[in-house]
């Protein structure tokens, strides 16, 4: 952050306040002075830690200290004003505010990170999109990718911190706070079909999380993006991976939104559509009417593409056992799993079962 722009701010505040004001650094260095004789002397009377505890002004004998917007609850700037008395405190607090206008202000123009932030939450036009580029001589058509970190269970904000270790080159790789359980990496790949690439940077954020923090975490990775404009799309990508996986394929923890399949369009389905499909395919009696160890049969049948005798291996029973099953199933449902069109239909079922359920279960 450049001290000149809040020492611009001092300038035009001075004429209007009769008294010394300026802004100090997290060590209590002043970077910015209306007395410029002051500017990197260092305030004895200035104590971060009272800052960063307080909610508002804090007075010492001489001045009073006001902190500026903090990230992760550290400490960066303060603006202070000599005096202790109520004005001066009035004073301290309407400058902190002039100070954090300017300082994101600034930080919005100059910080590529915030850019990025603005494109993948849509608050930036599309046609903005380019100048905002140029001015921050950003390369607009490399190949990105965008991996949504959920952490699980446990949040910290250290996280942020954990992966940014992970992605050193700010300028092309950005690590973005979305919220207290979500962080989004949008990483700059070397090729868009270097899948490799994409593999060991997922897992590398798996494993930091895990072992310096002790996290579990679920993470959506997006496509490629070919240009800026489409990170945003890349974003909601991902989210749709985690969620779709959520349902579908609960066992892993990385989830590809163009390995999502069939799930992906279901997910897209109104609730009373799939109703209608499951009351049309079990006519005859509603899938509740088969008991887990079916299900269990079922599920082992299609892992092992509707081999009978490997199925049979598998679950340790004999090959008529399984036949046997399976008419059962034929009779109860109407559907031969022995025929593909027929299995098809019920695993398309089972799926659209798995979905309303989920959103029922995330209802209550």
């Amino acid at each position: 952050m450049s001290s000149r722009i809040f020492q611009n701010v001092i300038i035009q505040m001075k004429d209007a306040i009769d008294r010394p004001i300026g802004v100090v650094d997290d060590q209590g260095f002043v970077v910015a002075a209306s007395e410029l004789a002051m500017i990197g002397s260092r305030l004895d009377d200035f104590h971060a830690y009272d800052l960063e505890q307080a909610n508002g002004a804090v007075s010492t004998e001489n001045r009073c200290f006001c902190a500026l917007t903090m990230e992760n609850a550290k400490l960066d700037y303060a603006a202070f004003v000599e005096g202790a008395d109520a004005v001066s405190r009035t004073v301290c607090a309407v400058a902190a505010v002039a100070f954090n206008e300017a300082k994101n202000n600034f930080e919005e123009k100059h910080n590529k990170a915030a850019f990025i932030k603005n494109i993948i939450s849509d608050n930036i036009l599309p046609g903005d999109v380019y100048v905002r580029a140029k001015e921050l001589h950003f390369v607009t058509d490399e190949p990105r990718i965008v991996l949504l970190v959920r952490q699980m269970d446990n949040p910290d904000v250290a996280a942020v911190e954990v992966i940014g270790r992970l992605f050193p080159d700010k300028q092309k790789d950005f690590v973005l706070n979305i919220n207290e359980t979500d962080v989004v990496v949008v990483k700059s790949l070397q090729s868009p079909d270097n899948v490799e690439e994409v593999r060991k940077a997922a897992h590398s954020v798996e494993n930091a999380l895990r072992e310096e923090l002790g996290i579990r975490c679920v993470i959506g990775v997006s496509t490629y993006a070919r240009h800026l404009r489409e990170l945003a799309d890349r974003y909601k990508e991902a989210q749709v991976a985690i969620d779709v996986g959520r349902i579908f394929e609960s066992e892993k923890t990385i989830i590809h939104y163009e390995n999502l399949g069939l799930g992906r369009i279901i997910y897209q389905l109104p609730t009373t559509l799939c109703e209608m499909f499951l009351n049309e395919v079990f006519k005859k009696n509603p899938i509740e009417t088969l008991d887990e160890d079916t299900l269990e049969t079922i599920n082992r049948f299609f892992e092992n593409n509707l081999n009978v005798s490997e199925t049979s291996r598998k679950l340790y029973v004999h090959r008529n056992t399984l036949v046997y099953r399976l008419e059962k199933i034929k009779k109860i449902t109407g559907l031969d799993l022995r025929e593909f069109d027929h299995a098809i239909v019920f695993k398309v079922a089972m799926m659209v079962k798995m979905y309303l359920d989920s959103l029922n279960n995330y209802r209550y």
